[in-house]
């Protein structure tokens, strides 16, 4: 039987997620392509300097070293819209960087995310919108990343933090607010605060990370001096009383998390730049903007936030 990724939390990542092709993309638009292909062969052992994602990508491999029976519980692939030859360069600066990654899809001129579900990926990150636009219209979890790779690169302790709405949760609250504004908002919460929401396109990607929470727990268990790693937080615009409908939401889907902002409008930045996520998910560009300079932002474009002006007449109709 060959390798199997069934148990495994699986991220597919491109190399402009991982990686700064700020330098390779100038080439590539100014130039054409043969003079990228060219660029990169003479630049194929210097290696890249780290992207938006990377320290998330390193700090999450790290976790592999907490299964006792030596079988990786994450796995990394790249999906790369280059061909295998100018990809050359992308493999060998994971080397160099020490990232545990073996595998890689190369598909050149297209990128390879229609292979997400072949691959039990349950999510996709990617500096190129149009191609998550498109993975998340064909119902896979993905997301741009915006912003500054994060300032300590070094490390084995991982933070991740995700908005609720649109992101772990469906949009069907956001579309009450948008349609109906606030007050029609907290009184549809209200009255379905113990009415779980849909799930949202990463809930996947969070019930993975509480597995392996899982098996922090279990070690807490054996030793209390044992300093559990993965810490997953909410960071939501919701304010009480809208904040019962979040907490059974995750109750129901069986999801969890350590920590829980419902900040009822105030400016994401100031709960983010002190929690310092070493990446933060969030379905509205202009909640990230204000952070992005000092933390890793994925935005995840679904919903009727991210409808276009026709799509948003669609829905109302």
């Amino acid at each position: 039987m060959g390798y199997t990724l069934d148990d495994k939390l699986v991220v597919g990542i491109s190399s402009s997620a991982l990686f700064n092709l700020t330098e390779s993309d100038a080439v590539f638009r100014q130039n054409g392509e043969n003079a990228y292909r060219k660029y990169q062969a003479e630049h194929i052992n210097d290696a890249l300097k780290p992207g938006v994602a990377f320290s998330f990508i390193k700090r999450l491999l790290s976790l592999n070293n907490l299964c006792e029976d030596q079988c990786p519980l994450v796995e990394v692939i790249i999906l790369s819209r280059n061909d295998p030859e100018t990809g050359l360069r992308v493999m060998r600066s994971i080397k160099t960087h020490g990232l545990d990654i073996s595998r890689a899809i190369f598909s050149q001129g297209k990128s390879p995310y229609e292979f997400m579900q072949a691959l039990h990926m349950s999510l996709f990150l990617s500096a190129n919108r149009d191609d998550v636009v498109e993975a998340l219209g064909m119902g896979f979890a993905a997301g741009q990343v915006i912003g500054q790779p994060a300032a300590d690169l070094e490390g084995t302790d991982l933070r991740v933090a995700f908005d609720f709405d649109g992101v772990l949760a469906s949009d069907e609250s956001e579309r009450v607010f948008q349609e109906g504004g606030l007050e029609d908002f907290h009184e549809n919460e209200a009255l379905n605060a113990s009415n779980p929401l849909e799930e949202g396109r990463l809930a996947n990607f969070l019930r993975a990370l509480n597995r392996i929470q899982e098996i922090e727990d279990a070690l807490k268990l054996k030793d209390p001096q044992y300093k559990q790693r993965l810490r997953v937080a909410i960071v939501t615009a919701r304010n009480a009383p809208a904040h019962e409908r979040v907490v059974s939401t995750l109750r129901e889907r069986g999801l969890h998390v350590n920590d829980a902002f419902f900040l009822g409008g105030i400016d994401k930045s100031t709960i983010l730049n002190v929690l310092r996520p070493h990446i933060f998910f969030d379905d509205q560009r202009g909640h990230l903007e204000p952070a992005a300079d000092q933390v890793p932002c994925v935005h995840i474009p679904f919903g009727v936030l991210n409808a276009s002006p026709s799509e948003q007449q669609t829905s109302s109709e």
